[in-house]
């Protein structure tokens, strides 16, 4: 599709320039964090997506907080863009109507609990016998086969069966992340193997089921503790905001009693960090520290080393001696100071998006280049979209009218 030509919405209205998935429609029953995430990239796309949600309180998300303006903020993050219809998809009329949205979709995702796609007919075999070009994606906890398949699924706890909480947090307290990582895992995979089945079909012809879950995205994540648990005979230890295997690497006290954190990667780093920061070239050679795996073996003496070279210093002086000698540092930030980080701010990340309680702040999701918009559309009140949706689709309130 050339960038000359124009979204248009089920109006028939022109509307912004063409984005890569212009033209493709995505249906959604979704829920909480993992699907929502991949179908607001695909509509940050260009991509229509229209969000079914349960009639009243919709989306249970939607209730986690009140934070944004009286709204959820994981709502808000995960769901601009998108329009809501409310069906009850257990009710006649709520199968007529998904029929007839699955009649026009190129893409359908779900994450319902297990077994509930199937029993609301809207299993992957069924669907793909119904609409061959139809992308169906389902995201699951655990997969829809095995012992696990039919065991409930939150981020935390598949944090767990993965080995995430063992190896993140201290010696003696493991912690799980502060985002939510299973979720968002299986959301971005979801995301991507949608682009790669649109892709395919433009040669095939054809749809195809995606079954992904979460255990196995956030699995795939884990690939470098589990090689290193494998083939090293023992797990990375938690180590804090250290790195397990790569030292030093991590947050180190200077002089005011505020943190840097610095990175070695490599031993022609570890040389100039011996010679330009702590001021004694012959540690580079010390046999103590002459590896990365000596250096992690010997940990606190390194620390040591560090800390007291910087006692005398100033984070900021600190910053511009690291920043001097090629270093990688940065600074420790809390969320508040990291959403209005200068580089994000210098290179115009930053737009507004409107929700149903007014203008929030939002930051340009990474896929397109500098020159390139993004949709960034509207966070929808539940249901919003439900009367414009039915009569696109040719049908009213009740299902005795007629179907498109």
């Amino acid at each position: 599709m050339g960038e000359e030509q124009r979204r248009h919405g089920p109006d028939g209205t022109a509307g912004t320039p063409a984005l890569p998935l212009s033209g493709i429609t995505v249906v959604a029953v979704e829920q909480a964090v993992a699907a929502p995430m991949a179908t607001r990239h695909l509509a940050d796309l260009g991509a229509r997506v229209i969000k079914v949600e349960r009639e009243g309180d919709g989306d249970f998300a939607r209730s986690y907080d009140t934070t944004v303006l009286g709204q959820s903020s994981h709502f808000v993050w995960l769901n601009r863009g998108k329009e809501s219809i409310a069906l009850d998809l257990k009710s006649a009329h709520g199968a007529e109507v998904m029929r007839c949205l699955l009649a026009r979709a190129d893409v359908f995702v779900q994450n319902l609990g297990p077994g509930a796609a199937e029993r609301l007919g809207l299993g992957a075999e069924r669907l793909l016998g119904d609409h061959p070009r139809l992308i169906v994606a389902g995201i699951s906890g655990y997969g829809p086969s095995g012992p696990y398949r039919a065991k409930k699924a939150y981020d935390l706890l598949v944090q767990c069966e993965t080995g995430v909480v063992s190896v993140t947090g201290t010696p003696g307290n493991p912690a799980k992340t502060g985002i939510p990582v299973a979720d968002i895992a299986a959301g971005m995979y979801t995301f991507s193997a949608v682009l790669a089945a649109l892709y395919e079909r433009e040669h095939t012809g054809s749809g195809q089921h995606i079954d992904l879950s979460m255990l196995d995205a956030l699995t795939e994540w884990m690939g470098y503790p589990m090689y290193y648990a494998a083939y090293g005979g023992t797990p990375p230890q938690r180590s804090g905001a250290h790195h397990a295997a790569i030292a030093p690497y991590g947050p180190f006290t200077t002089g005011d009693g505020r943190q840097i954190f610095l990175a070695v990667q490599n031993e022609r780093e570890w040389a100039v960090l011996c010679s330009d920061i702590l001021g004694d070239p012959a540690l580079a050679r010390d046999p103590r520290f002459a590896t990365n795996s000596d250096r992690v073996e010997h940990r606190e003496e390194v620390a040591a080393l560090i800390e007291t070279r910087l006692a005398g210093r100033s984070a900021e002086e600190v910053e511009d001696l690291l920043e001097t000698a090629g270093i990688a540092n940065a600074r420790l930030r809390d969320v508040a100071d990291a959403a209005q980080h200068p580089q994000l701010l210098a290179r115009d990340r930053v737009r507004s998006v409107a929700t149903p309680a007014g203008p929030v702040r939002a930051l340009r999701p990474p896929m397109l280049n500098e020159t390139r918009e993004t949709a960034m559309g509207a966070v929808p009140a539940v249901g919003e979209h439900t009367a414009s949706v039915l009569e696109w689709l040719g049908l009213g309130a009740e299902p005795s009218q007629p179907t498109a």
